[in-house]
């Protein structure tokens, strides 16, 4: 039997993909209700339509697809200086603990690496076993304090209102650099 996560395809997102991109990113965001760590009004939120489409045309939205089931699943980034930073990954509960988060989070890391960046970082909840621990079982380490770069506390101090942040980590993984480069553009 082949399982959803060999059935899925990762590819680009379109315009036409943000009301299931928004589906999706409202019914994960259900799963962190029980832990009280979200405010009301962030588990009611979801990205900014506005947010969405600028990503789609800057290539920084991908969605992750099952032939029948169609959009289960996205990644969002955004580029700091020669990082690539995971501002979020969402799978459906529906297709949950099947893999398909592991590779849209593969797919992030190849991305840049193929655009020749030195690291992918994210933020993310201590202790749940689908954040800290699951970034930590990818290679990602935490990033001390001390070392945070300015747009990771001001990543942090967006999040305040919204979540306790002091349960929160930032986190890296540095990517293997070859010998030889191609330059590819940004």
């Amino acid at each position: 039997m082949v399982s959803s996560a060999q059935r899925v395809s990762i590819t680009p997102a379109y315009l036409r993909d943000i009301p299931a991109i928004i589906d999706v990113d409202l019914a994960a965001g259900q799963l962190f209700k029980p832990t009280g760590l979200l405010q009301p009004d962030a588990l009611a939120d979801h990205v900014p339509e506005d947010i969405l489409k600028l990503a789609v045309q800057h290539g920084h939205l991908d969605v992750a697809r099952i032939p029948g089931d169609g959009l289960v699943g996205f990644t969002l980034v955004s580029r700091h200086g020669r990082e690539l930073y995971l501002d979020q990954v969402s799978v459906s509960p529906v297709h949950g603990q099947q893999g398909i988060g592991r590779r849209l989070v593969q797919h992030v890391l190849t991305k840049a690496s193929e655009l020749g960046l030195v690291s992918v970082t994210l933020s993310t909840f201590r202790g749940i076993p689908w954040n800290e621990p699951f970034y930590a079982s990818m290679g990602f380490e935490i990033i001390p304090r001390r070392k945070m770069a300015p747009y990771m506390r001001s990543i942090e101090e967006a999040q305040k209102p919204h979540m306790d942040v002091s349960r929160r980590v930032f986190m890296i993984k540095r990517l293997r650099r070859g010998l030889f480069r191609v330059k590819t553009p940004a």
